[in-house]
């Protein structure tokens, strides 16, 4: 066979595997996702009596309007829930010391395999045994403190987007470097700025090491706070099952459909803030679009009022930024990335609004 003739595009595959494979398309190459697509097949054969491998019976989706997978990924069994990470926040354990506030935090790397979509296992590599890691919170002005553990196989390091001395940088051939298997640091630095921010490792080759999943969001509230609000912390990732530099499936907070199959749940009238971060690796572009309403938009979060009204943004790799919003009417409310091949491989969830 040319190599030509294996490269198939994910669009063309994602019109002729509609309704086949759990409901997602995993495919980008015929030949080398084949492990991910067959694994989709078997666990939809197990959810419907052996059916699967021809494709899911069209009742598995009667009414649904849109794909998604049949059958659901354990939180018990991968060690953290997509429920739980919109609104979980590691606020560290603070101490005094010299008259000022110290938070602290532990980050441990381990290598664990997660499960991203039904049947579709990744090795992955954590931080504190979830992807995205734990999201760090702290205040402005506060002095912060992260002992990092390296429990994992792999030399790696934690980098954090911020305002800093390079020492505490997190990156190889500066300050302490690269942190080997068993070996341990601190590193400290004052909040700042103000604004949603991020951490990843930066152990090279970088690309991989934040691909495998060594990523997470970093909040600093402002000195005089936000208003109150539901809020919530959405990290668009995605992931290489296969290992050629492509990813086959796509989500928020790591498994693909997830606010699809359980919608979030928010009240009508509400203020909602969310922390949208884009740490997806192998794509340029992520989106954010928002079905039904529109929202206030601050990117990075770092200035009082917002650049935009608007219901779609688009961010670079790496990019952030605040969304808030209110709700008008109850209802279920889609979001999505405005990229149709990234929504029909897992980046696609609900609001459902109640009173």
């Amino acid at each position: 066979m040319k190599s030509g003739d294996r490269k198939i595009s994910r669009r063309r595959l994602l019109g002729s595997a509609a309704g086949a494979t759990a409901g997602l398309g995993l495919l980008h190459e015929s030949i080398p996702h084949r492990g991910a697509h067959d694994q989709l097949a078997r666990a939809a054969g197990e959810e419907h009596g052996g059916r699967g491998g021809g494709g899911v019976p069209s009742e598995a989706h009667k009414g649904a309007g849109h794909r998604g997978t049949v059958g659901r990924v354990d939180p018990r069994v991968n060690g953290f829930d997509p429920q739980e990470i919109l609104r979980d926040y590691d606020r560290g354990r603070v101490v005094r010391e010299g008259g000022r506030t110290i938070r602290e935090f532990e980050l441990v790397a381990e290598d664990r395999e997660i499960e991203v979509a039904p049947g579709v296992k990744f090795a992955a590599w954590t931080y504190n045994g979830r992807v995205p890691g734990p999201t760090l919170r702290a205040t402005e002005g506060e002095r912060v403190r992260v002992k990092f553990v390296n429990g994992s196989n792999h030399p790696h390091t934690i980098h954090f987007h911020g305002i800093h001395r390079d020492l505490s940088d997190g990156i190889p051939g500066v300050g302490v470097g690269n942190i080997e298997p068993g070996g341990s640091t601190t590193y400290e630095f004052d909040a700042l700025p103000f604004g949603l921010h991020l951490y990843h490792c930066h152990s090279t080759p970088l690309a991989e090491h934040i691909a495998k999943g060594l990523y997470g969001a970093f909040i600093i509230d402002p000195e005089k706070g936000r208003p109150e609000a539901d809020e919530l912390v959405m990290v668009m990732n995605g992931f290489d099952t296969n290992f050629d530099l492509a990813n086959e499936v796509y989500a928020v907070n790591t498994v693909a459909f997830a606010y699809h199959d359980s919608p979030i749940q928010v009240k009508r009238g509400q203020l909602v803030r969310m922390y949208v971060v884009n740490i997806l690796e192998f794509d340029l572009l992520n989106s954010f679009h928002l079905h039904a309403n529109f929202f206030d938009y601050y990117p990075t979060g770092t200035k009082r009022e917002p650049r935009d009204f608007t219901d779609t943004v688009v961010m670079g790799q790496g990019e952030r930024g605040i969304l808030e919003l209110r709700f008008p009417f109850t209802g279920k409310y889609m979001f999505h990335a405005h990229v149709s091949e990234f929504a029909d491989l897992g980046w696609m969830g609900f609001f459902e609004v109640t009173d």
